[in-house]
């Protein structure tokens, strides 16, 4: 299902069967030079949306970053692996225009969700309303990667907090500044939080996403009735040794229902000099 929220931001022009592109805009870089992680989960669900023989809606992906992806022209490859009755699974491949090397890899799940009876173990974690805490805003940062697509308002720390901490743990509530929330803007927030090796180390290090696993639990139908609302998120992070380090998301409409959930294995390092 198209929606206008995405297909101003991510517009694509067909170039072939399975075949796509797109130009991203410079404020989807990060600081570092390259496209932001949640830009290619966007557009990962957004191509999927544009392609007729696609059928149902996204519930999972796995993409992987093999290499950073600048802003500018890209290159979209997509390939139906399987198509059942109910579960389609997909490839989708985003490289810099032009060339043959893949900047991202991406496994789509796509379902027809059925009528199941519904259940429910996790409960939405305690928090004050959004419409109670300060707006958090980065100057140098306002209209780039994440933040150009979401306000964040943090509950109980800074966006940042002081390394050598035993805790990991945050929430915040996020809305979308770019239209109502929606599948594609949905797995994007699930790349918006701080890394968590910055919890324990600082700012002093590099980090970058190597692999992100999201589960798309809400259908689009609960996500057209959130609109613009706020969501809360609920970020940890468990362990991180030799490079590695990972961390662990829910995500909440403001009624207690869990939209989405995400796994992340990031890769870090000290910066020379640090």
């Amino acid at each position: 299902m198209n929606s206008p929220t995405t297909d101003a931001a991510m517009p694509l022009t067909p170039a072939g069967p399975h075949r796509w592109t797109t130009v991203a805009g410079p404020e989807w870089s990060n600081p570092g030079g390259g496209l932001w992680g949640g830009y290619a989960i966007g557009l990962s669900i957004r191509v999927l949306d544009a392609e007729p023989t696609a059928i149902g809606e996204a519930l999972s992906l796995t993409l992987t970053y093999a290499a950073a992806l600048p802003s500018g022209p890209i290159d979209i490859r997509a390939r139906c692996l399987r198509q059942g009755r109910s579960i389609g699974v997909w490839e989708v491949e985003l490289l810099p225009g032009g060339s043959d090397q893949v900047g991202v890899h991406a496994i789509v799940t796509m379902a027809q969700r059925p009528t199941t009876p519904p259940f429910e173990f996790a409960k939405i974690p305690d928090a004050p309303a959004p419409e109670t805490l300060p707006r958090l805003e980065f100057a140098e940062t306002s209209h780039h990667y994440g933040a150009s697509a979401f306000e964040r308002r943090m509950i109980g720390g800074d966006f940042m907090p002081e390394p050598g901490g035993t805790d990991a743990r945050s929430l915040a509530w996020v809305r979308p500044r770019r239209g109502p929330m929606d599948k594609a803007m949905l797995g994007m927030v699930t790349d918006f939080s701080p890394p968590r090796s910055m919890y324990a180390l600082g700012r002093t290090i590099n980090t970058t996403t190597l692999t992100l696993t999201v589960y798309l639990h809400a259908t689009e139908e609960e996500l057209a009735a959130i609109g613009d609302d706020f969501i809360l998120i609920e970020c940890d992070g468990r362990v991180g040794s030799r490079g590695a380090s990972d961390e662990r998301s829910s995500y909440w409409s403001r009624s207690g229902k869990l939209l989405a959930t995400s796994e992340q294995l990031a890769w870090y390092r000290e910066r020379p000099g640090s």
